[in-house]
């Protein structure tokens, strides 16, 4: 297995943990009273699973399993690789840390750090697509 699919299926299962346990934290809240950001961290705890697990699982995998890019980088180029890997997980990093603190105080630094955020995610995903793109194609066709 490739070092880069072994390193997003290993982040992506720290982000399940962590997103499943701030899930946890709101179930407990309903029965045992938790400090107020509790309740801001449920948009967070989200973003978690389904970014920071599911959509990074399926990124890793998928750079393993689709059909090579080439015989030298059966993966594309490891720069373009490792920065959609940076990309989306200091994306993730940014939404951990300003999202909550959004919520629960508001300033517009924090609405700005959202849209930087947002647009690492966004450069992650359109770079990932260029990647697996021409990988997908039909049994029995070239390039």
């Amino acid at each position: 297995m490739p070092t880069i699919t072994r390193t997003m299926i290993k982040t992506a299962l720290v982000y399940a943990l962590l997103g499943m346990t701030l899930s946890g934290l709101w179930l407990i809240e309903i029965a045992v009273p938790l400090p107020a950001l509790v309740d801001h961290l449920q948009p967070t705890a989200l973003h978690l699973v389904v970014i920071g697990w599911l959509t990074q699982l399926i990124f890793g995998v998928a750079l393993w399993m689709f059909p090579p890019w080439s015989r030298e980088q059966p993966r594309g180029p490891s720069t373009a690789t490792w920065s959609c890997y940076g990309l989306l997980n200091a994306g993730l990093a940014l939404r951990l840390v300003a999202e909550p603190l959004n919520s629960y105080r508001s300033a517009p630094v924090w609405g700005w750090v959202l849209v930087v955020s947002a647009a690492l995610q966004v450069a992650a995903v359109w770079l990932f697509v260029a990647l697996v793109w021409r990988r997908v194609r039909a049994k029995g066709h070239g390039r």
